[in-house]
């Protein structure tokens, strides 16, 4: 069995972190969650899914939009707007699916701390109630949120270079 690259935890009955180093430094992280054309080459959805739609108005109150497509056609979008932007340490944000399997608008925190030459990603995920955050964590996103990171984390090492 792989060992697992994300640790999840419940800080609060509403909340879901997530953390995940990477070897890489804190400018190159923050550029890669917030630059579409790199977004489309890591943030990918299971099961064949891909990134096919990614807009980023990069300053408090501007808006993103995500829409992932399979194969088969299928499509699974989402949007929100950024609260905070602290380059390169801290991003918050709200995400709403199109399909609202999340139940309702979340606030996402995310911080980056660099420490000996790499970067330690914290999103902590704010849910509408204790329901929505349950019922987000029966889906296994974190399944998917750390299969991206795996992807991520092998592109900044190619960065790196």
């Amino acid at each position: 069995m792989t060992p697992r690259t994300v640790t999840l935890t419940l800080p609060t009955d509403r909340e879901v972190r997530v953390t995940r180093r990477f070897d890489a430094p804190r400018a190159l992280v923050f550029r890669a969650l917030t630059t579409p054309d790199i977004l489309k080459r890591w943030l990918l959805g299971p099961d064949g899914w891909a990134l096919e739609v990614c807009t980023i108005d990069l300053r408090v109150g501007g808006a993103f939009r995500h829409v992932w497509r399979k194969p088969s056609g299928r499509e699974m979008g989402m949007g929100g707007v950024y609260r905070a932007i602290e380059p390169p340490r801290r991003l918050v944000y709200t995400e709403l699916f199109d399909d609202d399997w999340t139940g309702g608008e979340t606030v996402v925190t995310t911080t980056l701390d660099e420490d000996r030459g790499g970067t330690t990603l914290t999103s902590t995920i704010l849910f509408a109630s204790k329901a929505a955050r349950d019922a987000a964590r029966e889906t296994g996103f974190a399944d998917g949120m750390e299969q991206a990171y795996d992807v991520l984390a092998a592109l900044l090492a190619e960065e790196a270079r």
